[in-house]
């Protein structure tokens, strides 16, 4: 009998299973719709939907450059570290990547990737499929795309621990520069800046950290008189500290890096700047797991 895309899409909504799997459970069923939900619990991709809301905070960061001019990195959280070596996953999560970084224009935001259609399915159920052949929940959590007429480069570190994109003035792709661009990446996944320069600070981030010095220094004993004074100091050291072209650059602590980036011009015959970086560490910001994989599964082990 003839499959229609009305049946397919009730046996979806039902199961929570890929569009192409439903399909194919109706058509090896003959249409017969319970039969089909059999199917697909047999063949474990109607499971899906359960595991929606468990917790995701494991995963990787990947990363994509495409021609030293468009680069994207994303982060896809698992349950488990586990998952983060499964071959199917990281495949996923590098297919991801690289489409984000090659395509003709970036979608939106996650919401608008997952509805993104590749190779005729969308993201949205591709990323079902895997959650049912893998086993665990899987979040697409975050992604973000350089476009420029400079030079985009990106590291990944710790097997998909750290993710860095880092943009660069220069049109320039000699090995001065992707030395430059690689150093830049890894300053910025070892000392974590949290922008690039001291203007670049969110102020609500500088006011907080205003109001804890405060609280600091009054608890410390310090004259009232001088605790502004002290203060204005401390949140000098805090930016310099924290801003990637005020930071000690990592691999020669004696310059900083806008040092490194000016000596680096000189080199190739231009002024270099380096013009935005993103950074994403895996998990941040994310609730851990309060009891590790081993742990669950010895406690399912005694349940039964």
């Amino acid at each position: 009998m003839s499959i229609s895309a009305a049946m397919v899409r009730d046996l979806r909504e039902k199961t929570s299973a890929g569009m192409m799997d439903c399909k194919k459970a109706l058509e090896e069923t003959k249409g017969d719709f319970e039969a089909a939900v059999e199917w697909l619990r047999k063949k474990g991709l109607a499971s899906a939907a359960k595991k929606a809301d468990r917790l995701a905070s494991e995963g990787i960061v990947s990363a994509f450059v495409n021609s030293g001019k468009t680069g994207a990195v994303i982060e896809v959280n698992s349950e488990t570290d586990f998952v983060a070596k499964n071959e199917l996953f990281k495949q996923f999560v590098s297919n991801m990547a690289k489409y984000i970084a090659t395509s003709p224009s970036a979608p939106a935001d996650v919401p608008a990737l997952l509805e993104t259609v590749i190779d005729g399915i969308k993201v949205g159920e591709t990323l079902k499929e895997s959650i049912a052949k893998i086993g665990e929940n899987l979040v697409i959590r975050r992604f973000a795309r350089f476009d420029s007429p400079g030079f985009v480069h990106c590291y990944v570190h710790g097997d998909g621990k750290i993710g860095v994109l880092v943009e660069l003035s220069t049109a320039q792709s000699s090995d001065q520069i992707k030395t430059f661009a690689n150093d830049v990446c890894l300053h910025a996944a070892a000392m974590s800046p949290i922008s690039l320069s001291m203007e670049d600070v969110p102020a609500e981030i500088v006011a907080k950290e205003r109001e804890i010095l405060i609280g600091k220094n009054i608890e410390q004993g310090k004259k009232p008189e001088m605790i502004e004074k002290i203060v204005e100091g401390q949140i000098k050291k805090f930016l310099a500290e924290s801003c990637l072209l005020e930071q000690a650059f990592v691999k020669n602590p004696d310059i900083k890096v806008k040092d490194y980036m000016k000596e680096t011009g000189k080199k190739i015959g231009e002024e270099l700047t380096i013009k935005r970086f993103v950074r994403f560490e895996l998990g941040e910001g994310l609730q851990k797991r309060s009891t590790d994989f081993a742990a669950e599964v010895a406690a399912q082990t005694k349940a039964h």
